[in-house]
């Protein structure tokens, strides 16, 4: 068996977008990543996240005959309308797991209005 390893860079990681009453809500799997080497920017009208995995070596006294887990680099990004409040947005990673809270600008929100 030849030793097999995969390079890639800019894998766009999957992910699930949820629009509920309060907001958006962006779960993201970026499998190996670290806080550390995660960043979510909004810049003008566009979320970008970009992350970098890292796994390290099983030991020097193994012989890789099949590697797809290694340094990977994640990238998205999103179009934001202005539906989105760009101030209060939330990121949290957890286990691999990106998850984005993307609030509705008040303006947005859903609102009975009253009859006189």
């Amino acid at each position: 068996m030849n030793k097999t390893t995969r390079k890639s860079t800019g894998i766009i990681p999957p992910t699930d977008i949820l629009e509920m009453e309060d907001g958006f809500h962006i779960i993201m799997d970026l499998p190996g990543v670290s806080q550390e080497n995660l960043t979510v920017d909004i810049e003008e009208s566009e979320l970008a996240i970009n992350a970098t995995s890292s796994y390290s070596e099983a030991g020097n006294d193994s012989r890789r005959l099949h590697t797809e887990f290694g340094n990977h680099n994640y990238q998205r990004s999103f179009t934001l309308s202005d539906m989105v409040d760009r101030e209060h947005v939330k990121a949290v990673l957890r286990h691999g797991v990106l998850r984005l809270y993307l609030p509705k600008a008040e303006a947005m929100k859903p609102r009975r209005i009253k009859i006189s």
